[in-house]
């Protein structure tokens, strides 16, 4: 592991770079006091992590990290600052982590801990991605799935939204039809919906993610990369991206959306 630490006081870089050196994972570390100097040294080496001053006089710590992701997308931020008031200029950026100075030994170790499992979810790609937040689609190996059926869009989007759990087809069609009656007639037509899905998956090369056993449905997490999973898993890239919207076009979805609104106010 490479880490880097940029701090215009020479003394709290020397701590700082002390500390880094006693992690348990052993990293290179190597220490900068202005901001050029490290850029020109991400331009040409692979860094895990960047432990980033914000008030710094050449550029500031918010400046250095947007330029860090632009030359280095991988490389966690973590901000190390006097001020609490720049954390939300901070996570605006999706940094990994922000500790208030004087830097303590063991946070330091837990957010570079953080830092690095982050990474290493990131680095798991899944051919088949789920994208909740906003509008629901489904991609697979980058390309969108296009559904013949509407129904059978918003079937799938329910499956996802319940995380695995199993759902039968009368639960199903209420929540597809809202206040309308489980008769001979809807199960037919419920059946037509559920044909469509499966089709639609096994032409695009998704059929895995769908299971059926016993007149019920369920979506197979493991099995697919979803933001909505990743949130309630505490990825911070996904806690990052989400903005208040979740599957916009289903009233069903108010529900988690709710419970996302909770997870995200109970990390601020």
């Amino acid at each position: 592991m490479r880490l880097i630490c940029v701090d215009d006081e020479e003394l709290v870089l020397d701590l700082v770079r002390s500390m880094c050196l006693n992690l348990p994972q052993h990293p290179e570390v190597y220490a900068f006091s202005g901001a050029a100097k490290a850029l020109d040294f991400i331009k040409d080496n692979t860094v895990d992590i960047a432990l980033l001053d914000i008030n710094m006089p050449d550029m500031n710590g918010l400046t250095l990290a947007a330029k860090i992701k632009e030359e280095s997308p991988d490389t966690a931020i973590v901000f190390l600052s006097g001020y609490s008031h720049y954390a939300v200029d901070a996570f605006a950026l999706h940094v990994s982590g922000y500790i208030m100075k004087p830097v303590d030994e063991k946070q330091l170790a837990a957010e570079v801990e953080y830092a690095l499992l982050g990474r290493k979810q990131a680095a798991v790609h899944h051919h088949i991605v789920a994208r909740t937040f906003g509008e629901f689609d489904l991609f697979v190996d980058g390309n969108a799935v296009s559904f013949p059926r509407a129904k059978s869009k918003e079937l799938l989007a329910y499956l996802i939204d319940r995380y695995g759990g199993n759902v039968t087809r009368p639960y199903l069609y209420a929540v597809l039809f809202e206040e309308k009656y489980y008769d001979r007639s809807a199960q037919k037509y419920l059946d037509v919906i559920i044909r469509s899905l499966r089709k639609t998956l096994e032409e695009a090369g998704a059929s895995e993610i769908l299971e059926m056993s016993r007149g019920a449905l369920r979506i197979c997490p493991e099995k697919l990369e979803c933001d909505l999973y990743q949130f309630l898993n505490g990825r911070i890239d996904a806690i990052n991206a989400y903005r208040g919207e979740y599957m916009n076009a289903y009233s069903w979805a108010s529900l988690t959306e709710a419970l996302a609104d909770r997870v995200l106010w109970e990390r601020t």
